[in-house]
């Protein structure tokens, strides 16, 4: 995505968690972005890692650049906000695409006294996550005043979405009313909030109903940097601005799917079927049953049938993974999963 915006003319940065290969030749700043302030690995602590917080692994050492490691000071959270605001104020003069990724609310937990005094009646990790959730809100807060105040506001498109559903049994969150949790393909895996935020482009308030994929977020940003997303070959993407502003009534994507391992789940319109390594495939209408209990795959085979066969011949334009998890932790999605589904 930096690469494209770079050809656009934009100054590129990536702030916070990066988890895309942590060797040198995956380095953000050798894939397109021309500042980085962050850690190369998926989750460390809010705290600096010093003689009180030991540090245990090299991808977790907060680096600006390349190669360039040093603490932070405070709540990591916070720091991250601060380090987006002054990209944007170095550069705007320029067209700037930022990719703020916050680790927020992942584990550990880790929350300051002053954001825990803040929540009442929880209690354990419930409350530590309220209160990492509102160190996230403040940071968010702190960037979006200040697009407002570099008088940007207008001419900035913003996206709030997370990579998955919350993880309960780490973190205690809710994906209430859906079944399911991080590492599964029920909705509680997949379904995740995503805000929009264009003046003057998007009209306040709009709910859009039909499903989009986080894939759709390159052609939409390239688009709307003045590139031409139909040179691009091979996108699963499409642009989502046209949908949301209601010049194009289709849908954005008649058909999703998702893999991991063994597992599998595809989406058409309103039915879906998910694949197990465990047990019989399940279908369900998304539509009149958003918590997937009602499994309707004896009462519809046909249908089970022909999404299982268009899954699988999707299955086979992928490349082989150049790595999979160890066994066991296909053992433990199915038992996670299994603890948060709903049930009639």
């Amino acid at each position: 995505m930096a690469d494209y915006l770079k050809e656009q003319g934009y100054k590129t940065a990536v702030f916070g968690k990066w988890h895309q290969g942590n060797a040198d030749r995956f380095h953000p700043t050798k894939r397109g972005f021309d500042e980085f302030y962050g850690f190369r690995g998926g989750a460390r602590s809010y705290m600096p890692y010093g003689t009180d917080n030991e540090l245990k692994r090299d991808e977790d050492r907060l680096e600006r650049g390349f190669g360039d490691f040093k603490e932070h000071d405070g709540y990591l959270t916070d720091d991250l906000a601060e380090e987006a605001n002054s990209f944007m104020e170095r550069n705007q003069k320029n067209p700037f695409f930022i990719y703020l990724a916050f680790n927020a609310v992942h584990t550990p937990m880790e929350a300051t006294e002053e954001d825990l005094k803040k929540v009442q009646g929880l209690t354990g990790k419930r409350k530590t996550l309220a209160a990492m959730a509102i160190a996230m809100d403040r940071a968010c807060g702190k960037v979006f005043d200040y697009i407002k105040e570099l008088g940007l506001d207008k001419n900035t498109l913003i996206v709030f979405t997370n990579d998955n559903g919350g993880p309960s049994d780490a973190n205690e969150s809710l994906n209430d009313p859906l079944s399911g949790t991080k590492a599964n393909h029920l909705e509680g895996g997949i379904r995740v909030p995503f805000l929009m935020s264009w003046p003057g482009k998007l009209k306040p308030n709009t709910v859009y109903d039909n499903p989009i994929s986080t894939l759709d977020l390159l052609p939409t940003f390239l688009n709307a940097a003045g590139g031409d997303v139909n040179a691009v070959e091979g996108l699963d993407g499409v642009d989502l601005i046209p949908y949301v502003q209601g010049k194009n009534n289709g849908k954005p994507h008649e058909v999703l799917y998702w893999k991991k391992e063994n597992r599998g789940a595809i989406r058409q319109n309103d039915w879906k079927l998910v694949r197990f390594p465990d047990r019989p495939a399940e279908l369900y209408n998304i539509k009149e049953d958003i918590a997937e209990t009602n499994d309707l795959a004896s009462k519809y085979p046909e249908k089970v049938r022909k999404l299982y066969k268009k899954l699988f011949d999707w299955e086979l334009t992928l490349e082989r993974p150049l790595w999979q998890l160890e066994r066991r932790f296909e053992g433990k999605a199915a038992t996670r999963m299994d603890t948060y589904r709903k049930h009639n």
